[in-house]
Formats: C-alpha cells, sequence, structure tokens
C-alpha cells in the first residue's frame, strides 16, 4: 500500500506509555484479540492481504482516548477506531497496523434530557438501548438503522447511518446535536449544543457526521428526541415485477397525500434468499418484488382510514396482494426478512460485493435494469434490497467462484458506476466509503473534490494518523 507518511511502530516504549496512561486491563496484544477487532463485516477474501493491528485499546472516558491520542501523536502511531464491527466499507480496517481503538467500554448513557428532548450518549452504547430509553419515557429516537440491535451509536454517526425511517425524519445527522470530540493531537474539543439553531461559524457537528473517523473521535454525542407515536401498522404489498413495485413508491406521497414513515424494498431474489436463510415462510416470499410501507398516527381511526387508503391505492397500482401487520408478532414477521437480508448474503454466498448506491427517486428503476443488464452480461447473480423512499439501493452482486472473482466483481463496478453517475446517483449512501470504495472515488468526485478532502483532512490531522486509508487515496 502506498504511503506518503512515515508512521511509527508500536513497541515496548509505546506500550508501557499506554499502559500507564490508561491501564494496562485497557490494552491487549493478543495476536488472536487483535485480528478479531482488525475488521468489520467486508469478507476479508476481498482485501488483497491481510490487515491486523498491532495492539488493541479500549478506553474508558474521554480522558482516556486523549491520552492515546497525545502518545500517538507524539510517535506517529496509526489509530483506527471501532464500534461494533457492523460497517460495510472496511472502516474499521487498519491499513497501516498501529492501534485499533474499540469504545465498547464506553457504553453509558450519560443523560436523558426531558426538559429539552435530548439523550446525551457516548460512542459504545448499542443504538436499540437509545430507542428502548426514548420509549420509555413515551419518545422516540428516529436513528433507526437495520444493525440498531448491534450497531454503537458512534459507528452510525462516523457513517452518517440511514436505516428505515430517513424519508420521514432524515439520517442519524439529522438527530444528532452536538459533539463533544478528540482531535489527532489529544485535544478536547465541544460541536455545537442543545440548541436547536446555531448559525455562529462552521457547522462542525454535520462535518463530523459521515467523516468516517478520520477527523476526530467521538467521545459524546447530544441526540434530539422527538415524540412518540402511539400507533403503527406496517403493510407488505407484493407485485409481480420491480418496476410496478418502484413505479408505486412516489405515488403513495402524491396520491395518498402522506408521507410513510418508512417505503422498503425488496426484489425476488432477496425474497428468495432471506426465506432459504430463514428457513420459514415470509409475508410475499413468492412476489417479484414487495415494499414494506410503514404508517403512523395517534389515533387509531385515522391510522385504519390511512391503512386502508393506502392498501387500495397500492392494489390499483398494481399490488396483487397486501398484507397488514397490525400486531407485535405480524410487524416483526416482516421486518425480520427485511432486516435480515445483508445476512442471508453474507451466510449463503462466499463471494460478493454488497454495493450501496444511491440515486434520485425515479431513477431507481434506471439503476436496476441498468445492474441487470450488466450482470447478465458477465453472467452472475445478483439482488436488491434498500430504501425505496430515498432511492438508495443495497445490490448484492454474486460472484462466480473462481479465483479471479475480485477482478470480475472490479470490472462489473467500473463498468456500473459511470451510468450511476449520470443517473444523478452517487457511490454511498449510508455505509461510508472506508478501505473498500476509497479506489471508486474517482468516479464520482472531480480532483478539486477530492483536493478539499485531502486539504481538510491535514488541518485536523497533518501527521494522517486517524484511520488513514480510507475515504481517499494519496498519491
Amino acid at each position: 500500500m502506498k504511503n506518503l507518511f512515515e508512521y511509527g511502530r508500536v513497541d515496548e516504549i509505546v506500550l508501557k506509555e499506554l499502559a500507564s496512561a490508561i491501564g494496562s486491563n485497557n490494552i491487549s496484544t493478543d495476536k488472536e484479540k487483535c485480528a478479531t477487532y482488525s475488521c468489520d463485516e467486508v469478507p476479508s477474501n476481498s482485501y488483497d492481504k491481510e490487515y491486523t493491528a498491532d495492539m488493541l485499546v479500549f478506553p474508558e472516558s474521554t480522558e482516556h482516548v486523549s491520552l492515546v491520542m497525545k502518545i500517538a501523536t507524539k510517535y506517529k502511531i496509526p489509530v483506527t477506531p471501532r464500534g461494533a464491527g457492523t460497517g460495510l466499507s472496511g472502516g474499521a480496517l487498519p491499513v497501516f497496523s498501529g492501534i485499533v481503538m474499540s469504545f465498547e467500554k464506553m457504553n453509558k448513557i450519560l443523560e436523558f434530557d426531558d426538559k429539552n428532548l435530548t439523550i446525551t450518549v457516548e460512542p459504545g452504547v448499542v443504538t436499540s438501548e437509545i430507542s428502548s430509553m426514548a420509549a420509555e419515557n413515551n419518545l422516540f429516537y428516529a436513528g433507526d438503522p437495520c444493525s440498531g440491535d448491534s450497531s454503537f451509536i458512534g459507528g452510525n454517526i462516523a457513517e452518517n447511518a440511514g436505516g428505515n425511517k430517513v424519508i420521514k425524519y432524515g439520517a442519524t445527522g439529522a438527530q444528532v446535536l452536538a459533539l463533544e470530540v478528540v482531535l489527532p493531537d489529544g485535544s478536547i474539543t465541544w460541536f455545537g449544543g442543545k440548541r436547536r439553531k446555531d448559525v455562529t461559524g462552521f457547522n462542525f457537528v454535520q462535518l463530523m457526521v459521515g467523516s468516517e473517523g478520520v477527523l476526530a473521535i467521538v467521545t459524546k454525542a447530544v441526540l434530539k428526541l422527538l415524540p412518540l407515536t402511539r400507533y403503527s401498522v406496517d403493510l407488505l404489498a407484493a407485485y409481480k415485477d420491480t418496476e410496478t413495485a418502484i413505479a408505486f413508491v412516489p405515488q403513495i406521497i402524491k396520491e395518498g397525500g402522506l408521507i410513510p414513515s418508512a417505503i422498503e424494498f425488496m426484489d425476488e431474489k432477496a425474497l428468495k434468499l432471506v426465506g432459504k436463510y430463514l428457513n420459514t415462510e415470509i409475508p410475499g416470499a413468492n412476489a417479484g418484488a414487495a415494499l414494506i410501507i410503514q404508517l403512523e398516527d395517534n389515533d387509531m381511526e385515522q391510522l385504519e382510514k390511512t391503512y386502508e387508503k393506502i392498501g387500495k391505492l397500492a392494489q390499483k397500482h398494481g399490488a396483487y396482494e397486501v398484507y397488514v401487520a397490525d400486531t407485535r408478532s405480524t410487524k416483526d414477521r416482516i421486518w425480520q426478512a427485511r432486516k435480515s437480508i445483508a445476512e442471508a448474503v453474507s451466510t449463503l454466498y462466499s463471494k460478493y460485493t454488497k454495493e450501496d448506491l444511491v440515486v434520485p427517486m425515479d431513477m431507481v428503476p434506471n439503476l436496476l435494469s441498468t445492474i441487470d443488464e450488466i450482470c447478465a452480461c458477465h453472467k452472475l447473480e445478483w439482488s436488491a434490497y434498500g430504501h425505496a423512499g430515498d432511492g438508495n439501493m443495497h445490490c448484492s452482486i454474486i460472484a462466480p467462484e473462481t479465483d479471479d472473482w475480485v477482478e470480475v466483481i472490479s470490472k462489473v463496478q467500473s463498468e456500473l458506476y459511470p451510468k450511476v453517475l449520470s443517473m444523478g446517483g452517487t457511490l454511498s449512501g449510508e455505509h461510508g466509503i472506508g478501505f473498500k470504495r476509497k479506489a471508486h472515488m474517482k468516479f464520482f468526485m472531480d480532483e478539486k473534490q477530492i483536493e478539499l478532502i485531502k486539504r481538510v483532512k491535514l488541518a485536523f490531522d497533518p501527521n494522517n494518523i486517524l484511520n488513514p486509508g480510507k475515504m481517499i487515496e494519496w498519491d
């Protein structure tokens, strides 16, 4: 791997200083443990070699993070922040070895403020725990990635995770009011606050969100909470084909006159894969494509009228069947299918790429037909699922069982990405660039934009020690 920066190595001196700073119980050089923490959900067989940290640190506080970064700066040791390891971009890969910093011990909910409708958390809090605490207090946290039962909020912020409810509530960044961060030199600062308006200087909060841990390390986050809607119903509309299903999405808003809290899409292949993986009959299992439409209201009678209206509208626009999930068990059945697709692909196949493409909503049919054409030319299987309401499609392209499968996938991507760009689309909607996608940034950003990213990176991190080897290539 080409590198323009000189890095130090973890030696006995560095180990001794780190043990003294944060405690020997919070560091590890165990090789097996280092290997376990040196990855995320991207399969390692897609990389050119193994990337493994020299050591792990497990900070318990902001002060610990600061001390680690001061030592890392002193010796120019690369530091790779890591959440729960649920990422899909290779963001947790220690490209230049060094230190992997895990936040599993910084897992406290620090404050619940019902007067300002905020919750303050450490980065290692599991996202679903935030949702649970909010619900217990009749409030709602709108960040809802499909990995919410296992992902850390710090990782959600680093990737600006989207999820199912973006169409109505926005991605993770829309929920973040303030962040405490540690800069690469170890200094500590706060961006933002509990206030809802602020044009004092640059918006550093939103610069941090989605920056993939290359600028600073988030150590506390103040998140916005909303009133909890009392009732919800999920509709699963089954269609004979993808085109008809996708064509209905804008009609939900235009003819239906409302914005659902979620509009999710699953194609025929995804439905069959998840049915096989779960080994159970799922609603819409034999459909050519399906939409999950989530509706909510504080008035149950009004909600019933709404879902009947949307159900009839779906049938008018080609749905041959509409399943209504209005109980906990029926809702769980539908959402288990949707949330298990990524895991189904990973379990049933050993060679694949999971694309995170996003296009304007009206271009989704074009995107899917383009993928179909390119994969047909290469005789590859593929499936699509994702967030139909915001144009973010997760397309799994299944590679051949051959030694040159990475090259085959690369060729598919080189044909696909320029066409995505021509549709007004881009490379990633919520999974991030990380190590996996950085070589493809050239398809979507011109030289001036990439140069600006580099200048911002070096303004925060002149030694390029914080999560190096991610997002952009230095040449």
